[in-house]
């Protein structure tokens, strides 16, 4: 217990210190000016989106699911992932909501192995859709950036591309391990994974199935993002956001803030002076896109409450 709470309060501390140091570092007046004049038509239309976005999400996992002959009707997958989106909200973590979906499938019948490979395997195909994304947008962003940051941008993204493709090679093979030590619970495990992962990315349609849909759901959140630059009149190009928010959102995931916040303040105000964007305004879209985050996942809390789904451990969901 000690542990956990030493644990959330570096987290706090990370989210507060960038917090405070990108507050005072941009012009706040000019920040509350931009939010001031902000027109309300784009945002509403963010709402609607990141609302779609729900269920982008639910078809992925499904998608998944169905590859791996795990059987669940639509209502329970749609009911674990807004449960779980929330969860991304109220725990100190962004990925908090991915215990509770493994926790859910698992008390629905499926082996726990197999309800942590089914998320893993969601998480590897949204960070594998987020590359390519990059990899595609790149060529047609590189002229808005000077000589220096192009000679590093692009080597960057295919170096990110090769080794998100070498990941998922090496997740295939993990069952080739010695047969001396395949009675080990660690190696049975990833045997499993291994099978799983053949399952979904070795089967044509299964895989263009999962990295269509899964591009659709970062081309949604990118477009939500262009909208709220829209409403702030902040000049930026839709290509521009599908190269410099998917580094954004893979920072995001990583469990070292309190549901990313600072982590992506920071990552996007810095991904944005690329192209000389003010850190005012940056700071103001990304805040924004938190806050409409949190109106969209906090209807899953009713979800929860109405389900019947509400004996979820939040110490395992916090692990």
């Amino acid at each position: 217990m000690i542990k956990k709470w030493f644990a959330f309060f570096l987290k706090f501390l990370v989210s507060g210190g960038l917090i405070w140091l990108l507050l005072g570092s941009v012009d706040l007046d000019a920040a509350w000016e931009r939010i001031s004049d902000a027109r309300p038509g784009p945002l509403i239309a963010v709402v609607a989106a990141y609302t779609f976005q729900i269920l982008i999400i639910v078809w992925r996992w499904q998608a998944i699911l169905v590859a791996m002959n795990i059987d669940l009707p639509f209502r329970k997958i749609f009911t674990f992932t807004y449960i779980g989106m929330f969860f991304n909200q109220a725990l100190p973590s962004a990925v908090g909501g991915d215990a509770v979906r493994i926790y859910k499938v698992y008390k629905s019948g499926t082996l726990l192995s197999r309800a942590i490979n089914s998320v893993m395997l969601d998480r590897v195909a949204t960070v594998l859709a987020l590359v390519l994304l990059a990899l595609f947008a790149v060529p047609f962003f590189l002229d808005k950036v000077g000589d220096a940051e192009a000679r590093w941008i692009l080597p960057g993204v295919i170096l990110l591309a090769l080794g998100g493709f070498a990941g998922v090679v090496l997740l295939m093979v993990l069952d080739k391990m010695p047969s001396r030590i395949s009675h080990y619970r660690l190696v049975r495990g990833m045997a499993a994974l291994a099978a799983d992962t053949r399952s979904v990315f070795l089967s044509p349609r299964h895989a263009l199935t999962v990295m269509v849909v899964s591009l659709i759901g970062h081309a949604n959140i990118t477009f939500g993002a262009y909208l709220i630059g829209l409403s702030l009149d902040l000049g930026i190009d839709w290509v521009d956001y599908m190269v410099l928010m998917p580094p954004v959102m893979l920072l995001v995931t990583l469990p070292i803030s309190i549901g990313g916040w600072g982590v992506r303040e920071g990552a996007m105000v810095a991904a944005f002076a690329l192209i000389g964007v003010p850190a005012e305004g940056i700071l103001v879209l990304s805040i924004l896109f938190g806050l409409v985050a949190i109106l969209i996942a906090l209807p899953g809390g009713v979800v929860w409450l109405l389900s019947g789904e509400r004996k979820i451990s939040l110490d395992q969901a916090r692990t």
